[in-house]
């Protein structure tokens, strides 16, 4: 697997467009559709996407000082106050002028940018049932974060390994070896799915 800079950086711009043209046809009530963020229209959750596009350093400082250092409450503030001032067309432009930004989360480098974009992509294509990314990309996304979401998202496995059907990835250690698709996993190791509603590979 290709975890280099250079690789990571062409996904994020790879996922960023894919994302683009999906949100161009949604209709006004998709746009409203509850998303797998909890309390998130699909509306909040392009917004949120867009938040380092439209943040700056003093701006995010003085957000998180308002939120009492809550990383959460201001992200769910912005993205409820983005959702409200900006139409449909300007998120989307928006995205779409930044396809190529260089913004990368602290601490997180090239595959948290994939990571951000890969994940609640997902939270807004899967309660609308359109496409999801390849499993090769959802692969780096798992295989370049695995510790940090585990950590972050605080899902329990139950002792359980989960390996990807369709594509060269596993999470876990555990003795009992689950296998499903790479979006599965990802979706349960972010907490966007419990693992007995996550869908297995036949044998």
């Amino acid at each position: 697997m290709d975890t280099s800079t250079a690789h990571l950086t062409s996904e994020t711009r790879a996922e960023r467009e894919r994302l683009a043209g999906l949100f161009a046809d949604l209709t006004a009530e998709q746009w409203d559709t509850p998303s797998l963020c909890d309390g998130w229209r699909v509306r909040e959750v392009v917004a949120h996407i867009t938040m380092p596009f439209r943040t700056r350093p003093m701006g995010f400082a003085a957000g998180l000082v308002r939120a009492r250092f809550s990383f959460n409450r201001y992200a769910d503030r912005d993205a409820r106050s983005a959702a409200r001032a900006m139409s449909e067309a300007e998120l989307l432009d928006l995205l779409r002028r930044n396809i190529e930004h260089p913004w990368r989360p602290p601490g997180g480098g090239q595959a948290g940018a994939l990571s951000h974009d890969v994940i609640h992509g997902l939270d807004v294509t899967e309660p609308l049932g359109l496409p999801s990314p390849s499993p090769e990309r959802i692969a780096l996304v798992l295989g370049s974060a695995v510790d940090k979401q585990l950590k972050f998202f605080g899902a329990d496995l139950g002792g359980r390994k989960l390996v990807a059907g369709d594509a060269d990835v596993s999470v876990g250690d555990g003795p009992a070896v689950v296998t499903m698709p790479a979006k599965e996993i990802l979706l349960v190791i972010t907490g966007r799915r419990a693992l007995d509603k996550a869908r297995e590979t036949p044998r």
